[in-house]
């Protein structure tokens, strides 16, 4: 083999950070298809490389026979003497095949070959590190900006944000830092795995606070639900698995130093940390906080409540173009219909006071 192959081994394990038993592997696996579709004369020939010399074999398997009928698949008894491992008549023995020039012609037909195979073995090696982190936060740079998305490095491998999971009111520029939630991860017909990531998932909130908060992390504290709009509110329900702890302290941080971190990693994005509650008319009102809530009726059968706010918090309640009282049906998972006190106590209309009085005829 010539010496110039033995170094670009060396130059690609270093460059793509690829174990050196990958890439040998990968330019053994590629010398053997070239030699099986030049020579053809062993299926199941294979080429054992020695890197520190530079040296190769091709091998191919041979039954030990007393008189020859193949060549090319059979060898006697005393031919097989001369092998490290020998064998008995009837045996299966590997024999050095290699071809007097193969060491010059093998390896510069096989060039292409091999480079095709380190490419699908570095995009291997790239998937068994992140097949795992699906569902899971990563830290990426955003390395360019195309028709496709935003291609951010994640070190080994690189991921995209496609249009569907940004934020529209995020602004990626080259060279950014960001925090990302891995949607999926596929082996993809590339050079490198298929990684999905997302800005806008619900999930990205949930891993930043199990990030920044110790108790959600050690299960003391759970997250029951998260709703967000991405880029301008998020609501998220949490309650204590252990008794003494405030489940909405402990998010928030002492002068609201952890919820703080993760609004800065979501930009604009506000973050409303509530109480959850097994009682659902309860649940219904810590979820339209900061609205103070007067009264809640719930019809369980439909999964609507009906909701009384003081006639001054009415339009809080709502928020605005509806979105307070939206996030909170999203995050309860009830209908939620708002009215302010003075309608609630206002009594029903009657039929004379809907219809006009008819006129007097004269």
């Amino acid at each position: 083999m010539p010496s110039d192959l033995t170094t670009a081994i060396f130059a690609l394990t270093a460059e793509k950070d690829l174990p050196r038993e990958v890439v040998v592997g990968a330019v053994e696996e590629a010398l053997a298809i070239t030699y099986r579709r030049q020579y053809g004369t062993i299926p199941e020939a294979r080429v054992v490389m020695d890197v520190e010399t530079g040296q190769f074999r091709v091998l191919g398997k041979k039954k030990v026979v007393i008189d020859i009928r193949d060549p090319r698949t059979e060898i006697t008894l005393k031919e097989a003497q001369d092998i490290p491992d020998p064998g008995g008549l009837g045996d299966i023995v590997e024999v050095d095949i290699t071809p007097p020039d193969f060491s010059r012609v093998g390896a510069q037909s096989a060039r292409q070959t091999i480079l095709q195979r380190i490419y699908e073995a570095e995009r291997d090696l790239a998937y068994k590190e992140f097949a795992d982190k699906a569902g899971e936060l990563l830290t990426g740079v955003v390395q360019r900006i195309d028709s496709r998305g935003v291609v951010v490095d994640l070190g080994r491998a690189e991921g995209l944000i496609p249009p569907v999971e940004q934020v529209a009111t995020e602004r990626y520029r080259i060279g950014q830092r960001l925090k990302l939630y891995v949607v999926e991860v596929n082996r993809g017909t590339g050079r490198m795995p298929a990684i999905v990531l997302s800005r806008s998932h619900k999930n990205l909130v949930r891993r930043l606070f199990e990030v920044e908060v110790p108790e959600i992390y050690s299960g003391i504290v759970e997250i029951r639900s998260i709703a967000r709009e991405p880029g301008s509110r998020t609501k998220m329900a949490v309650m204590a698995r252990q008794e003494g702890v405030d489940p909405v302290g402990a998010c928030v941080g002492l002068r609201g130093a952890r919820i703080q971190t993760v609004v800065n990693e979501l930009g604009t994005e506000k973050v409303d940390v509530i109480l959850y509650d097994d009682d659902p008319g309860r649940y219904v009102a810590n979820a339209l906080s900061p609205a103070e809530v007067t009264d809640v009726i719930v019809e369980a059968s439909q999964k609507r409540a009906e909701v009384t706010v003081p006639d001054a918090q009415l339009s809080l309640a709502i928020g605005k173009e509806g979105q307070n009282a939206r996030l909170a049906a999203k995050l309860t998972g009830w209908r939620v219909d708002i009215k302010g006190e003075s309608a609630a106590a206002a009594p029903p209309l009657t039929a004379e006071a809907v219809m006009p009085a008819a006129e007097s005829v004269p």
